[in-house]
């Protein structure tokens, strides 16, 4: 006992005392902005500013901060799975896409990015006007961005596919590469706001709307099931506190009305990459436009 205190005392005066070590703060470094007025996620990055406000207590101190590159989707999905630099990525699931990482399985935006509108040039509204079927939709060509997980869903459906960086799409839909540009209903009418003055030839298809069952997810290394657990644990609490449907209200609901999904025909595209742990039986996760 009195050696003990001795050597305690002697710590002390050498400034050594032996204190519980601090934890390490969680890093959650996510997807930077494409460009200068990307806002396209900020609802997903305000989710994960919450996510860590609500878990501080029981996990400890995070940081959150962009990726220092600019990638497509695809690049930053190899990294992560590489476990190089990014920490979290949202994006749709597959069966390949959850045996490579990690996914939550709590839909982002409420499943919203299955119901999809469409951006056209103003010249090809006649010719898009007579679609009523999945096999008149195949005669005309879709756009989508290189390494998003729409293309082989489009494709799998024999749906003909252009693919571009993100932001050289609008320019190439306006000069006529291909025909229909679906985006969420929450993504469309903000994008064709951002770009009228350089193509104001573009619009927001008033009639159609194609829908597949679309989860998008946030995903993890496979090894880092801490953070996983973390997120999912802060994004539960969203939910039960009711803070969750709040943030899918403040962005998408002046999109949904605006959309006036009722007064449109109907396309529906099969997703054959579902994977069976998909919780389709829990209404409480999903949009319902039936409710709006």
């Amino acid at each position: 006992m009195i050696a003990s205190m001795r050597l305690s005392v002697l710590l002390l005066w050498f400034g050594l005392a032996v204190v519980p070590a601090a934890r390490a703060a969680d890093r959650l470094i996510y997807p930077a902005p494409e460009y200068a007025d990307d806002a396209r996620y900020s609802d997903l990055i305000e989710i994960l500013s919450v996510v860590i406000d609500r878990t501080t207590p029981g996990f400890g101190p995070a940081t959150m901060e962009p990726a220092k590159a600019v990638m497509n989707e695809a690049r930053y999905l190899n990294e992560l799975r590489d476990g190089t630099g990014v920490t979290v990525v949202w994006s749709s699931t597959s069966v390949d896409k959850e045996h490579a990482l990690l996914p939550v399985r709590i839909p982002l935006r409420k499943g919203i990015l299955g119901y999809r509108v469409a951006l056209v040039a103003r010249d090809n509204l006649p010719r898009i006007a007579e679609v009523r079927t999945l096999e008149d939709l195949r005669k005309l060509t879709i756009g989508q961005g290189i390494g998003w997980g729409d293309v082989d869903l489009y494709n799998s459906n024999g749906l003909k596919v252009i693919t571009a960086n993100y932001e050289n799409l609008f320019g190439m839909l306006d000069a006529g590469r291909f025909d229909l540009f679906p985006r969420g209903i929450s993504e469309a009418f903000a994008e064709q706001a951002a770009r009228a003055q350089q193509f104001p030839n573009l619009m927001v298809e008033p009639g159609l709307l194609i829908h597949y069952p679309w989860p998008y997810y946030f995903f993890f290394n496979r090894t880092n099931t801490g953070l996983a657990s973390r997120v999912e644990a802060g994004l539960r609490m969203m939910m039960r506190d009711g803070s969750f449907d709040a943030l899918f209200r403040k962005y998408n609901d002046a999109w949904i009305q605006r959309a006036d999904l009722a007064h449109r025909r109907v396309i529906q595209v099969t997703n054959p990459f579902l994977p069976p742990a998909t919780p389709l039986d829990d209404p409480t996760l999903w949009f319902d436009p039936t409710s709006y």
